[in-house]
């Protein structure tokens, strides 16, 4: 079955922090479904600092600023479903558990090689 990344932009998450235990309980809500559903891969949010560490190709390890003006992954879940179809509706209700819109994005397929190795 296809996985899929659901995410959504830090910063999206708007309500006002009065809701934030009625966020919590709607999202342990959704996730408990999607674990019933077999469907729950696995999430998280990220922690966002003022300097990011950058690791280039040659392995030099840079700190700098992060852009202000740059977006960035404020959280994610990865579901195992059957189709896109059903990851939208994931997405939907995460979305509404949230309070903010979600992005959706396939996964790639593993490959060969990576499937010979579990």
């Amino acid at each position: 079955m296809p996985r899929y990344l659901i995410a959504f932009n830090d910063g999206a998450m708007t309500f006002p922090r009065e809701e934030l235990a009625d966020v919590a309980r709607d999202v342990t809500v959704v996730r408990r479904e999607a674990r019933e559903a077999g469907v729950w891969v696995f999430s998280a949010g990220l922690g966002h600092h003022e300097v990011v560490s950058v690791v280039d190709t040659d392995g030099t390890v840079s700190d700098r600023p992060y852009p202000k003006d740059k977006q960035h992954i404020g959280g994610f879940a990865i579901v195992d479903v059957r189709s896109r179809e059903e990851a939208l509706e994931w997405a939907a209700k995460i979305a509404a558990a949230c309070r903010c819109a979600q992005e959706v994005f396939e996964l790639l397929p593993p490959s060969s090689e990576e499937l010979e190795e579990t």
